[in-house]
């Protein structure tokens, strides 16, 4: 089993991003709909395409579609969820820098680089209701994996399956920052938008991971 690919052949890993967001516009605005402003899955898509543009006919490595995709959500998209995905971008673009092969230890760094810097430009911790309670399990997944020597593949499956936990487990929460908090009780109920876009970016990222390293 091969534990590792080459970041120079890792622009699947956007290419599969984009496609996800693709796919899940609609029901990233209708989830978005329920307690915020309805327009999660219209601008993710917005700057996902732009991405898909710019990276049209081009030979990049995975940290520089990451950083081309860093450098789109953060200045070029509206709302409230997009420089944070920009910022968490650029910190697993710069994870990954100009390593020549992308293993489980890069992968760690970048998820661990991503939260770290999602957390100190927000203001949500754990159980707030945002992108945090799916990012938090997908890096200690990822971590306990690493520390246990498993190989890609398999880490990877660990920490989509956390993410998966964590996204879900926002549906019973109530929302505690963004336009959602003023909400309190009725924010109960739904899934979090930014949660779930998470996730499913963690999980396209994953598996394009997996299927570089078979």
């Amino acid at each position: 089993m091969n534990t590792d690919f080459r970041n120079a052949d890792g622009r699947l890993v956007v290419d599969r991003m984009i496609a996800v967001i693709h796919e899940n516009k609609s029901y990233l605005s209708e989830i978005d709909g329920a307690i915020g402003d309805g327009d999660h899955g219209i601008n993710m898509d917005k700057g996902f395409s732009l991405v898909e543009e710019r990276l049209a006919g081009k030979q990049v490595s995975m940290s520089d579609a990451l950083k081309t995709l860093d450098r789109t959500l953060a200045t070029e998209i509206g709302g409230s969820m997009e420089p944070l995905y920009g910022s968490l971008f650029r910190a697993m673009s710069k994870a990954a820098g100009d390593d020549e092969t992308i293993d489980v230890s890069t992968v760690e760094g970048m998820i661990d680089s991503g939260y770290e810097k999602v957390v100190e430009i927000g203001d949500a911790k754990v159980g707030d209701k945002t992108m945090i309670d799916t990012l938090h399990p997908a890096r200690e997944a990822i971590r306990s994996a690493r520390a246990e020597g498993k190989p890609l593949a398999e880490a990877v499956d660990e920490m989509i399956a956390a993410a998966e936990i964590g996204w879900r487990s926002t549906k019973d929460m109530i929302a505690r920052v963004g336009r959602s908090a003023r909400l309190g009780e009725r924010s109960r109920g739904v899934l979090d938008a930014g949660a779930t876009s998470c996730y499913l970016l963690l999980r396209a990222m994953g598996e394009a991971m997996k299927e570089l390293a078979h």
